[in-house]
């Protein structure tokens, strides 16, 4: 009876949890579908009288939603083919193959996750502009083509793999290369997927270097079109309402379709056997 009575205190504290962090998510489409009336009406309604899809149409017409959608669609794949790419290269490099100072070389690039992005954006805005890629698509991915975190959770699970596997294809003539994309990557899928998830997740809500590296709507992405949006709107809150959820909808639909498998992927990495 104890037992099942902290079972059910933990269920009601995290059903409570839950319902505050999704609370804000659920209230802001909701009044997507409003009227001005509605919004600012106190006491406020929680569910609109009716469904008013014209905020959506008002709101695309106001800013180039379109342009700034496909935008972000291409800084999302162009980062993460380069940032899966290197990611694999990486750790298997760090992994299954030897070289001079390789754990100190390791130890080094670890200890760079503890420097915050916000601290180098002076050194990468004057490179980018340097590089003449000032207010275009590679400047928004250039800086994260490769990430040591992601690198950290493959490696990890690369070291699961048994050696007497690589040794067994390099008695059959396969080559570092061929032993990494025919047997390890496929091997891998799970930590790869999480990896490819979560650098979607972070590259399509990045703001704060958009913000520094783009100047008009030719390169801007979704959560900086956001920001300019909500000077242009005003104060129309049904309108911002339905520009959110437009920014950040496809990405709640991945989390919930993907989010046994980032957990199951970040749980398989971080342990080695």
């Amino acid at each position: 009876m104890k037992i099942n009575f902290n079972k059910i205190v933990i269920y009601i504290l995290l059903t409570i949890g839950a319902l505050i962090m999704v609370f804000p998510f659920i209230w802001m489409i909701l009044c997507s579908f409003k009227d001005y009336s509605e919004v600012i009406r106190i006491p406020p309604k929680f569910f609109p009288s009716h469904f008013n899809f014209s905020n959506y149409k008002k709101a695309f017409s106001m800013a180039p939603f379109g342009k700034y959608f496909l935008n972000s669609v291409i800084v999302m794949l162009l980062s993460v083919l380069c940032t899966t790419t290197t990611t694999i290269l990486g750790a298997f490099a760090f992994s299954k193959l030897k070289f001079p100072g390789k754990e100190i070389i390791f130890s080094i690039l670890l200890s760079l996750m503890m420097i915050p992005f916000e601290m180098l954006i002076i050194t990468n805005y004057t490179t980018i502009v340097k590089l003449k890629l000032y207010n275009t698509i590679p400047a928004l991915v250039l800086p994260f083509v490769a990430s040591i975190f992601y690198t950290y959770i493959l490696k990890n699970f690369f070291d699961t793999i048994s050696d007497s596997l690589y040794y067994s294809a390099k008695i059959d003539g396969a080559s570092n290369w061929m032993y990494l994309w025919r047997i390890m990557v496929p091997i891998a899928k799970p930590s790869l997927f999480t990896i490819i998830l979560l650098n979607a997740l972070s590259s399509w809500n990045s703001f704060m270097w958009p913000l520094y590296v783009t100047s008009d709507s030719r390169s801007r992405t979704l959560p900086y079109g956001l920001q300019v949006f909500t000077t242009e709107a005003g104060s129309y809150q049904e309108l911002l309402m339905a520009a959110s959820t437009i920014v950040v909808l496809p990405m709640i639909i991945l989390f919930i379709i993907a989010r046994k498998y980032i957990v199951n992927g970040v749980a398989r990495g971080g342990i080695k056997e």
